[in-house]
């Protein structure tokens, strides 16, 4: 699944677009999502490791040249320790702010300004490609549904799949269909990121769950 220049968690965001009425899906666990995505990718990059539970750090002063990665990682690394579980959900308006910028700027969103109330000002996005994000999500349902062995599947697209999963969203899984089995196996493929992985798919669902009964 062909990603360009997209980070995990601004592909993320496009896959939750829903092209035919132009608009986002799952907005209350799309910030979970991003985040979760940012961190996945910092663990693939080996800048995050699980130590007993612990989003930790290994190098104080490695950056990724991506400024959402690089905020994210800034932010764990100034904040005192926490596990995956918070740091799934907390501040995560943060990295999707800065996912959105990102895209707007590389032309796949069209920012808007606005004034809410008439008064404060605010940006809203519109999607710029609906094609190339209906092309991403064709293929995330082909990696998602089988028959591609896990194996013969990248460990960024095998990360994307899996998170797109956890989350539920609706662009993907139409109908409320269990892929716990697909999504251990995409897991698997990310080697040496798999345990911090399986631990913010565990931590996202939670997170989806709580946001979707109002907890």
């Amino acid at each position: 699944m062909p990603v360009g220049p997209l980070s995990l968690p601004a592909h993320l965001y496009l896959l939750a677009w829903d092209t035919s009425k132009s608009e986002i899906t799952g907005v209350t666990q799309i910030p979970q999502l991003v985040r979760a995505g940012a961190l996945t990718e910092l663990a693939q990059r080996g800048l995050l490791v699980d130590d007993d539970g612990i989003a930790t750090p290994v190098d104080m002063d490695a950056s990724t040249g991506d400024a959402v990665l690089d905020g994210l990682l800034e932010l764990v690394r100034e904040s005192r320790p926490h596990r995956w579980r918070s740091w799934v959900t907390l501040h995560t308006r943060i990295t999707l702010d800065a996912v959105r910028e990102q895209l707007a700027a590389g032309g796949s969103l069209r920012a808007r300004k606005k004034r809410a109330l008439g008064l404060f000002p605010t940006v809203e996005y519109d999607l710029a490609r609906p094609a190339a994000v209906e092309a991403l999500q064709e293929e995330a349902r082909r990696i998602l549904q089988g028959p591609v062995p896990a194996v013969d599947i990248s460990d960024r697209d095998a990360a994307v799949v899996a998170l797109a999963a956890a989350a539920g969203l609706r662009t993907l899984l139409p109908r409320k269909e269990s892929h716990d089995t697909r999504v251990e196996e995409l897991i698997e493929r990310s080697g040496q990121a798999a345990p911090a992985l399986r631990k913010v798919v565990h931590e996202l669902r939670g997170a989806v769950a709580a946001a979707s009964t109002g907890a």
